[in-house]
């Protein structure tokens, strides 16, 4: 009896690893399945290729907004009654999305898609619940993997719907699966109620900083939008984007006060100072702002009419970018048994460096698909080691019970790296120009996607300084698969 009771415990478990692992899946299908329809927008909608960035940015500005709030609300009423709200408004997003017809709405809708993002950090709260200690490890992996899994079923996924269906198809096809699935967490998933983890964490602090999160939002928003302007509006509209940077700066001002106060804050300030934390959080910060500037660059490069772009369509974006998104599925698997080998700041350093040479390649080779494919593998493998090694000296340089606000701050400000760089993409691509005879609308030049990969490139390398630096210090003992000796212990 008691062998049965044991066999039922041990399947529910994993019943649950794999429903809530299917988050992955389709949150990610999401983000990148309107990859390959970006140019689409811009033609459909009447927009400048700036104002496209924000497809991207305005989904990032809300999980970034989101994120931390959700996770609060989760531990005090709850995790599956807050993660299935935050589904269903996942959900209402994607309904949205299809219905979409001019920029303002899809970019409403594209913000409460964003807000499924929230989904993964109690998702994977839930898992570090039911699964015993010893196995928690392998959930982790498995829930991991789901992410560039779903990255590349989008990306193939979403560029063969878009060809053949148009981009509207994309959301229609995420739908019934997202409800199915939030079906199913609604009848197999089961969690502890909020009075029993109340009882079990008596400490555990229910404080939301919901003036710091709004204060950060407007923060960003203000500073992208007036950049935007910038371009769109140029010198005869200074007095608005003077005003747009002064409203930003002091919403900056008054989010460090509102932090320094606050019994919970957003960014903890004297963690900051904690000086093996601030590097590999500002790494990865600087890593995912330039990798998010290609992610914009690209299907609109492939897109374009030739000679200015290679005049391809929607699966031809898939087929360049494919190979990205493989490596770097593959590279963010295997990183972490390297990492029982390699020395987490020496791992850092090799991804930040093979990054940088991926987007220096991709300055100076992108006349072709394939050159571009090419470069793009190299800065995968990069960008895996980078992750996985930047994440491991986060996770071992503060005490324990630092560990979840460490986490969340280096996942707040990757968020604002992701939201910058398509912000910074789109105003290069508007301001460099050109026409091409016989087709109608003024595309990218050369020079735009010069711009661009070379900025990505010098940002990059500041990645890879900031990386030497840190691999220079005392060694930060890395974090080992069980029974697997640390890289320290062996030297």
């Amino acid at each position: 009896m008691v062998t049965i009771e044991k066999q039922d415990a041990n399947s529910s478990v994993w019943r649950t690893l794999i429903i809530l692992s299917s988050l992955g899946l389709i949150v990610l299908f999401d983000e990148t399945m309107i990859l390959p329809a970006i140019p689409d927008f811009i033609h459909n909608f009447n927009i400048s290729y700036s104002t496209s960035s924000w497809l991207l940015s305005a989904y990032i500005i809300a999980a970034a907004v989101v994120t931390p709030i959700g996770g609060k609300l989760s531990d005090i009423y709850g995790k599956k009654k807050i993660l299935l709200i935050v589904m269903a408004v996942y959900i209402a997003g994607v309904l949205a999305g299809r219905f979409a017809t001019n920029i303002e709405f899809m970019l409403a809708a594209r913000a409460a898609q964003g807000v499924g993002m929230a989904a993964f950090p109690i998702a994977f709260g839930i898992i570090r619940e039911v699964f015993p200690e010893k196995k928690f490890a392998m959930a982790q992996t498995i829930f991991g993997s789901m992410f560039p899994a779903g990255a590349v079923i989008g990306l193939v996924g979403g560029a063969a719907i878009i060809q053949n269906f148009g981009w509207r198809a994309t959301f229609l096809a995420v739908l019934p699966v997202a409800i199915a699935l939030w079906l199913i967490i609604v009848k197999f998933v089961r969690v502890q109620s909020p009075i029993t983890m109340a009882a079990n964490n008596p400490s555990n602090d229910q404080t939301i900083d919901i003036k710091g999160t709004l204060a950060l939002a407007a923060t960003i928003i203000l500073f992208l939008t007036g950049i935007t302007f910038i371009e769109s509006n140029g010198a005869d509209s200074w007095y608005q984007i003077a005003a747009l940077f002064a409203a930003s700066g002091a919403s900056l001002a008054a989010f460090i006060a509102i932090e320094k106060r606050t019994h919970s804050p957003l960014l903890d300030f004297k963690l900051m100072k904690n000086k093996n934390f601030l590097p590999p959080t500002i790494i990865l910060m600087l890593t995912f702002l330039s990798i998010f500037m290609v992610y914009l660059t690209v299907p609109v490069m492939v897109r374009s009419p030739e000679p200015l772009g290679f005049g391809g369509n929607a699966l031809a974006v898939a087929s360049v970018q494919l190979p990205f998104m493989v490596v770097f599925m593959i590279g963010t698997i295997m990183s972490g048994f390297v990492l029982n080998r390699v020395k987490n700041t020496k791992l850092a350093l090799i991804g930040t460096a093979i990054s940088t040479i991926g987007f220096f390649i991709l300055l100076m080779f992108h006349s072709t698909e394939s050159m571009v494919s090419v470069g793009l593998t190299i800065l995968a493998a990069g960008l895996s080691l980078s992750i996985t090694g930047g994440f491991n000296v986060i996770l071992v340089s503060v005490p324990m019970q630092m560990t979840g606000i460490a986490l969340g701050m280096t996942l707040l400000l990757n968020l604002v790296g992701m939201s910058v760089g398509p912000v910074f993409a789109g105003i290069l691509q508007q301001m460099y120009q050109g026409t091409v005879e016989g087709v109608e609308g003024q595309f990218p030049t050369q020079d735009a996607y010069n711009l661009i990969f070379i900025t990505a490139a010098f940002v990059s390398l500041a990645s890879f300084a900031l990386a030497l630096a840190v691999s220079r210090r005392k060694a930060v003992p890395a974090i080992a698969h069980e029974g697997t000796p640390k890289a320290d212990e062996k030297r």
